[in-house]
């Protein structure tokens, strides 16, 4: 026994001892001494766990050596052996990091992350979940840190983490303090550059590796919730729009090369954005979509608007196609909420909205395309009521803020009407007949109040502004739309409201209307090639593109050929014309003859141009010389067309001829000379001869020699009468001519005749009875011929007319004469809400001589 004990003894002596100043100093490269399992202290090592020795074992005694290979190989067999043991391994590590952030032992923190980082890629069992969660404490630990390194380290540490694929998603777990944290670092304004730019891409990383690992799983959904959108979205636009403000100090900006895209915050950044909205789905769209606006809010950056603008075209893209009416519909939301904003936002916000209304009209634009039109009229309502009100508020002051105001009131309704064209012009055409219907429903007519745009307080001035901003837009709406037949493009209830602001005492409305009219009739853009009005030598140099006029054509100039001719007929007696209204007037007929006429209608077009050559002549409306000389060159340009499009040699020959002596003796009447800057109007046009003129036997002796039927031409053209002239403000046609009612003779006439006393006059008035009755022989022949031959169409107008007026007439007699009969029990008055009866004595009563006995 005392053998055995010293023997003890002598081993315990061979311990080695530890100084006495290095007593609390902890060494995880220490290893025991080989001695140590031969006594106590033997048995206290053997009882710390394999995996504390293992994980104890991969630190090194100087942290510059970096991790021990050879026992991380041990460490990652034993957690791959034994994956029960992960979550251990990940407490511990997790432990050891805290505790060595603490003391700022950034070596060993750097070994650890290493180290999870290894077995995080190694292991990829069911345990792997207790693990994942101690490697995101301790990746929240260095994000929490404020040491740029330590946050650019554990934000890659998640990145690689977020790119393993999970067998099981984890629905218990997750990232808001990530998406706060990395939100966070991508606005860092630390004062070294350099590091800034390294947190903000470390931020702009973490927050795209957030999103890859939470929006594959559609049970998992958080990501897509207001809070975190707020902070996400926000932050990756914080990057790009820096990048925008230092590429619009310097120029444009280069493509980026592959170095450059992962030092590039901003290209960091887009990416990111379109990854995450290329993710977005129907129910969650809006979320990602509104912190934009709020962001372009704060940062007044709606104007200037290019980064507005490029924003949107990224999000537009980025999208799936079906879902671009959530954009669409947002920004007309955001629009309605500004709406009492400068006009510059709102003009940036509408011009947005046109950029991403171009993008969505190609694809599917779902239930919004009604919804954008009538938002956009809307606004351009109340941008009218702005300028107005301030033009008001402003009159008798010369203000430059004033009229800066109404100058970018403009600016927004430009804006407007150019996204309404813009959308209109990229529907497909089945859409954009809906939109020319729904569009012209808008424009206001005076004195009626069936349009669904309420102008009714803004007055004639707002009234008419609206009409031309409406026609704009109608007009870019109808720009390269090309229907199959006339009948499609111009239907009865839009070729009505169409024509009507033609009669208007306005200019540009009448140009409006000529203009949208050649959009809708020329389907074979011929219409850049009979620009300007003039005297064409030869029109097969002009290469006109035709086809045979179909059936629909022909039955639609049945139905509205009067109606067409009608409104050139009065567009030319206006006043106020210039020379681009007798321009867009020629362009129309000469339209008209290229894509409807037949033989049919070039009678009518005939008929038309020498109605149009008698109001200079006549001039019953007292035109200016310059109007009435503008008219002459008209129909002379018109005829030349039309008798070398229908190949008739005479009737060639006399157009040559009129056109050859108007050269010598009257320039003023040919386009080129009356159009021109120094023209010379002459005095009266009195004593102008016949061979000036256009003769309506010769034209009908050319026609009649080439087999067309002729008879028509000796029927005067007289337009038809309808109420659009009263709704136009125009005087109308029935205004003009004294209209007397002729009354059938009856009792009363006869005993006025019997009782007529007889004088010269009336003797020689029945001695000239002869005379009078060939008059009314002559009159009866007229209505028989004009019944014979005058159109149809013509005839039932001139018929509705009298039969209208007549009912008006028999109305107001009516109205004058039968009333109820007096009372003597009184009648009943209403003062003051109260009811007074007022009687009237039996003697006092009038009663027809028949009823008196």
């Amino acid at each position: 026994m005392e053998s055995n004990l010293a023997y003890r003894m002598r081993q315990y002596v061979q311990v080695p001892t530890v100084e006495q100043e290095n007593t609390y100093d902890y060494n995880p490269a220490w290893e025991p001494s080989p001695f140590m399992h031969l006594g106590v202290c033997c048995c206290c090592a053997a009882l710390r766990p394999r995996y504390k020795r293992l994980v104890d074992n991969i630190f090194p005694e100087d942290p510059k050596d970096g991790l021990v290979k050879a026992d991380m190989e041990k460490l990652t067999f034993y957690a791959v052996s034994a994956p029960e043991k992960l979550d251990r391994i990940g407490a511990y590590l997790a432990e050891r990091l805290s505790r060595d952030v603490v003391r700022h032992r950034y070596g060993y923190v750097l070994i650890a992350m290493e180290a999870l980082d290894q077995l995080l890629m190694a292991c990829h069992s069911q345990s792997i979940k207790p693990f994942v969660e101690s490697f995101l404490q301790m990746v929240a630990k260095l994000l929490e840190s404020g040491e740029p390194k330590l946050q650019v380290l554990g934000t890659n540490s998640f990145v690689k983490f977020a790119n393993i694929e999970e067998d099981t998603p984890s629905y218990h777990r997750r990232y808001d303090f990530f998406v706060s944290r990395f939100s966070a670092m991508c606005h860092s304004c630390h004062s070294d550059p350099e590091t800034q730019t390294e947190i903000r891409i470390a931020g702009i990383r973490g927050i795209q590796g957030v999103v890859r690992k939470t929006v594959n799983d559609e049970l998992r959904a958080t990501i897509w919730e207001p809070q975190h959108m707020d902070k996400i979205v926000p932050s990756l636009l914080f990057n790009m729009q820096k990048i925008e403000d230092i590429d619009s100090r310097i120029g444009p900006p280069s493509s980026p090369t592959g170095g450059e895209k992962e030092e590039n915050p901003a290209v960091l950044a887009e990416n990111c954005f379109r990854e995450l909205l290329g993710r977005a789905t129907y129910g969650n769209m809006n979320n990602a979509v509104r912190p934009v606006f709020a962001h372009l809010d704060h940062h007044k950056l709606w104007d200037p608007n290019e980064f507005a603008v490029s924003c949107f075209k990224i999000i537009m893209y980025s999208i799936q196609a079906q879902y671009s009416h959530h954009v669409i519909q947002e920004t007309l939301g955001h629009l309605d909420a500004r709406k009492r904003d400068s006009p510059r936002v709102r003009a940036g916000i509408i011009q947005v909205l046109l950029e991403a209304v171009a993008i969505a009209a190609k694809g599917s634009i779902g239930p919004t395309v009604l919804e954008v039109f009538n938002t956009l009229l809307k606004h351009l309502r109340l941008s009218v009521d702005f300028e107005l009100g301030e033009r008001r508020s402003s009159t008798g002051s010369a203000s430059f803020s004033t009229s800066s105001k109404e100058s970018d009131e403009r600016i927004v309704q430009n804006a407007i009407i150019q996204t309404i064209g813009f959308f209109g012009s990229n529907l497909p055409d089945y859409q954009r007949s809906e939109i020319m219907m729904f569009v012209m429903g808008k424009v206001p007519v005076f004195g009626t109040s069936s349009h669904s745009l309420d102008t009714s307080h803004l007055g004639d001035l707002g009234t008419r502004r609206i009409q031309i901003m409406l026609l704009r837009s109608l007009l870019m709406v109808t720009s390269g739309y090309n229907a199959k037949t006339i009948a499609a493009a111009l239907p009865a209830p839009f070729l009505d409201p169409l024509l009507s602001p033609s009669l208007m005492e306005d200019s540009e409305l009448r140009q409006l209307v000529l203009e949208i009219l050649h959009n809708l009739i020329d389907r074979h853009d011929n219409r850049a090639k009979l620009r300007g009005i003039r005297i064409i030598p030869d029109v097969s140099d002009l290469k006109i593109k035709r086809d045979k006029i179909s059936r629909q054509d022909v039955s639609f100039m049945k139905k509205h050929g009067q109606q067409l001719y009608r409104h050139i007929y009065l567009g030319c007696k206006e006043e106020d014309n210039v020379q681009k209204n007798f321009e867009l007037l020629y362009t129309s007929l000469a339209l008209i003859t290229i894509e409807l006429a037949n033989e049919e209608v070039v009678i009518d077009l005939v008929r038309l141009a020498i109605a149009l050559q008698d109001i200079v002549i006549i001039n019953e409306d007292n035109l200016p010389m310059f109007n009435r000389c503008g008219v002459m060159a008209l129909v002379a340009a018109y005829l030349n067309f039309l008798s070398q499009m229908i190949a008739v040699p005479a009737f060639c020959q006399h157009v040559s001829k009129v056109i050859e002596t108007r050269t010598v003796e009257a320039l003023y009447f040919l386009p080129e000379n009356i159009f021109k800057d120094k023209r010379i109007l002459p005095k009266s046009l009195e004593k102008h001869e016949k061979n000036l003129f256009f003769l309506t036997n010769k034209i009908a002796e050319s026609l009649g020699g080439s087999g067309y039927s002729v008879e028509r031409l000796s029927v005067p053209y007289v337009p038809q009468v309808t109420d659009e002239d009263r709704l136009s403000r125009r005087k109308s046609i029935v205004d003009t001519v004294s209209i007397q009612v002729d009354i059938l003779p009856g009792n009363n006439t006869e005993d006025k005749v019997n009782t007529e006393e007889i004088t010269f006059e009336a003797l020689k008035k029945a001695i000239d009875n002869t005379g009078l009755e060939e008059q009314e022989k002559e009159k009866r022949r007229l209505v028989i011929e004009k019944f014979q031959k005058a159109p149809f169409e013509e005839i039932a107008a001139q018929c509705e007319t009298k039969a209208n007026f007549l009912h008006d007439r028999l109305a107001q007699i009516l109205e004058l004469t039968i009333r109820p009969p007096p009372s003597p029990s009184g009648t009943m008055t209403i003062t003051a809400g109260h009811a007074h009866y007022q009687s009237v004595p039996v003697y006092e009563m009038k009663f027809p001589d028949l009823c008196v006995y």
